[in-house]
């Protein structure tokens, strides 16, 4: 593995597989906390147009470039990121690459193509209106970074959305698409010293004269403490419930591993995490219940989200509550602890054998941190964490004063 940055600013990171498959990723340090001046959701508007055109390329050719050769173009925003991928076979990986690269330095944002994506933007929003679990999260979101720059909805609004111009969308790519915010990843079967030459040719070819950017990054902002129980009527068929508060943010190191931990033993993927294990394997009040931790830049947000029928709402709050008790009083035997960071050891080393996940999580730790962590030093710091930092790290989270709920009916 190799990474880097330019003279340029940018980033990348090139790294050996073993897979006639190849992948590669921009991400760009900018997503919808970064709207300030700009229409609500403009960030993920962006995501979406920037496949609609270049000065060489129309929409068409775009969206069939890599599909005549079995290849996948994708992209997503977050809060803080916009990232564009393609999945090609390993001959193809210098096209797709150039492809990315005149996407983000080339697009052209056609007015018609503009308004037909407000379409489908607006549908996407309105979808969420049948889909509670979805919402109920973005929603809960909102209300605890009230006033903050994390508040604001990926989507938009409908009314956010159609507001949206031409012009806007210039002027928000030649402000934030700067190679200094820009992080260029490849995993692919190839040597990494030709990679890394290949990346400066590259780079060189779009970004001729670049020069780092002199703006400053933004000063980190703790979101101001807000505490809420609130219930709202939808009238579905099933009970939403969302409760939670702030989390160690991406720069809370020792505190970070810890919460990642304890997410995955409360309420991990895995039939066993505990609330799964007592919610649904136990008692059979809920399809499903999840522990969510996301992290941000200067907070982060950890939440017990789950569905049940309305007569079971309290059951589950009561069971949820006594077992978030149980780890804030009792630390965690040594056994249980070993096993449980063996399981979670295993997950990672499972989800990290794919290219794909390894090439956009390299992008996040250069855009995170200018740098990529060894799969030993990741390994180190969970085999670090103890029962008291567990027991800790669920006082501090779920601490009474602190936490806040936000219900579905």
């Amino acid at each position: 593995m190799k990474y880097g940055s330019l003279p340029s600013g940018l980033r990348y990171a090139v790294r050996r597989s073993h897979s006639s498959v190849a992948y590669c990723s921009i991400s760009i340090k900018c997503g919808t906390r970064d709207e300030e001046g700009f229409h609500n959701g403009i960030a993920h508007f962006v995501e979406h147009t920037l496949f609609k055109g270049t000065s060489r390329k129309s929409a068409s050719v775009i969206s069939s470039y890599l599909d005549r050769l079995g290849g996948e173009l994708n992209a997503y925003t977050t809060k803080e990121e916009i990232v564009l991928h393609a999945t090609v076979l390993k001959e193809d990986l210098p096209k797709a690459a150039s492809l990315l690269f005149e996407i983000v330095t080339d697009a052209t944002f056609p007015e018609k193509e503009i308004e037909t994506e407000k379409g489908v933007v607006i549908d996407e929003i309105n979808s969420y209106k049948d889909s509670p679990a979805d919402d109920i999260y973005d929603r809960f979101e909102q209300m605890l970074f009230e006033d903050h720059p994390l508040s604001g909805l990926i989507l938009g609004t409908a009314s956010s959305v159609k507001r949206i111009t031409h012009d806007e969308l210039i002027r928000f790519v030649r402000e934030k698409f700067v190679p200094s915010a820009m992080a260029f990843t490849v995993v692919a079967d190839e040597d990494e010293s030709r990679m890394e030459r290949d990346v400066f040719r590259l780079v060189g070819r779009f970004f001729p004269d670049a020069v780092p950017s002199q703006k400053e990054e933004g000063n980190f902002l703790a979101p101001r403490p807000v505490h809420f129980d609130k219930t709202v009527n939808k009238r579905n068929h099933q009970v939403n419930c969302i409760l939670g508060s702030y989390a160690p943010s991406l720069y809370c190191h020792d505190d970070r591993v810890a919460a990642v931990l304890l997410a995955n033993i409360l309420g991990g993927p895995a039939s066993n995490s505990i609330l799964n294990a007592v919610l649904r394997e136990k008692n059979g009040l809920v399809y499903g219940v999840e522990c969510s931790y996301t992290q941000y830049k200067d907070s982060g947000i950890m939440a017990i989200s789950f569905g049940c029928d309305n007569e079971n709402l309290e059951k589950c709050m009561k069971l949820i509550n006594r077992e978030i008790a149980a780890l804030q009083e009792q630390p965690l035997s040594d056994r249980r602890l070993k096993a449980a960071k063996k399981q979670f050891l295993g997950q990672l080393a499972i989800s990290g054998d794919n290219g794909e996940t390894q090439c956009l999580s390299m992008g996040k730790s250069l855009l995170s941190y200018n740098r990529l962590s060894e799969d030993s030093e990741n390994r180190s710091r969970i085999e670090a964490v103890t029962a008291q930092q567990i027991m800790e790290t669920a006082r501090s989270i779920f601490a009474s004063d602190r936490l806040s709920r936000l219900v579905y009916l």
